[in-house]
């Protein structure tokens, strides 16, 4: 393979310049699972592990390589090829790991440009792209929305126009991957050593808008219920593919929930509106709600925003905060159980 279509710059050549020294030679993360790594070199495709040491020294799971990573491997030897440093990121796609824990997800690393899907039937939510906006804006990749099969839609034009009305400053193509409708539109997107990735949730046809981009049935395609047009989990895994036409393609799996971390940067774009507004409050501090000369409310009540963007705002903005909280306090605890871990070490050496 050559490295240049799997997306190698001169930057990375740059980063990797101590590695070479060591004799370490450049690959891309393509799977992942459970630490166990299929690997694209300039040589073909290998299997690989991390080495213990990087294993140790892991604060948490964004210290892993993740898939689109560039990393600096060993071997193979005996089939397998050992991973002794993940190369820096130049975008990182992430969100909160499901469940209560407050640790960071990589979904998708080096990231030129990220596909938001959003099917055009039942399944259409304004406010799940928001978050999906908010990921992207903060993950340093160039987000764009793909609205998906626009064959099970009566009015796409009036759909273009809600979301334009909330992705501000981002292209919007609307496309049926069943009936080869739009691709083209996509074409720029794709070009040699181009990474884009797809996030959206199940049944918003990622899987089969792949195939049609690669030109074959890479990707299983399941059919959604009937009634709400919520689909199955077809992609259990992120996996990097690499098209014909020279681009790499990244598939996620589909997701309900896209938990928000520190993403103010991301969360300032995606609602560009209401913080434009808020620049004409009375007061500086005017968090929209009761507080009088608020530019923001006036502006619902002159029906020039929706009353729903505000309370979504509200609402990112509180989960935002939280976990902002939960981010310090673990900072301070990992602090704390460090200095104690000095203390005795110190200790030890007295005696």
């Amino acid at each position: 393979m050559n490295l240049v279509r799997l997306g190698w710059t001169e930057q990375l050549a740059v980063s990797f310049a101590a590695y070479a020294d060591q004799g370490f030679v450049p690959a891309r993360v393509a799977t992942e699972h459970r630490q166990r790594y299929r690997l694209y070199t300039g040589d073909g495709e290998c299997d690989a592990e991390i080495t213990g040491k990087m294993r140790h020294l892991a604060r948490g799971r964004a210290d892993y390589p993740a898939v689109g990573d560039w990393v600096a491997v060993q071997g193979p030897q005996g089939g397998t090829a050992v991973i002794h440093a993940v190369l820096p990121r130049k975008s990182k796609f992430s969100r909160k790991e499901a469940g209560s824990v407050t640790e960071e997800q990589i979904i998708a690393a080096n990231v030129d440009t990220v596909f938001l899907v959003t099917a055009l039937n039942h399944d259409f939510n304004l406010r799940r792209l928001e978050r999906m906006l908010i990921l992207a804006w903060e993950s340093g990749a160039n987000p764009v929305v793909v609205l998906s099969k626009t064959d099970l839609c009566e009015d796409v034009s009036a759909k273009v126009s809600e979301v334009e009305s909330v992705a501000f400053g981002v292209r919007i193509h609307a496309v049926s991957a069943e009936q080869d409708e739009g691709l083209e539109e996509l074409a720029p997107y794709l070009g040699i050593g181009q990474t884009v990735a797809l996030l959206g949730s199940s049944g918003v046809g990622k899987s089969t808008l792949i195939n049609r981009l690669i030109g074959a049935d890479v990707m299983a395609v399941n059919t959604v219920r009937e009634g709400d047009d919520h689909g199955r989990h077809t992609t259990t895994h992120r996996e990097l593919l690499i098209a014909p036409g020279g681009a790499l393609i990244m598939d996620t799996p589909g997701m309900r929930e896209f938990q928000l971390l520190d993403h103010q940067e991301g969360f300032s774009s995606t609602f560009d509106d209401i913080e434009s507004l808020a620049h004409n409050c009375q007061f500086g501090d005017c968090e929209h709600k009761q507080e009088p000369g608020c530019a923001v409310r006036a502006a619902i009540a002159a029906g020039t925003l929706p009353e729903a963007r505000l309370q979504s705002f509200h609402k990112m903005q509180k989960e935002m905060r939280y976990i902002e909280r939960k981010l310090a306090k673990r900072e301070r605890d990992r602090d704390k159980g460090n200095k104690q871990s000095r203390e005795r070490y110190r200790y030890m050496e007295v005696e």
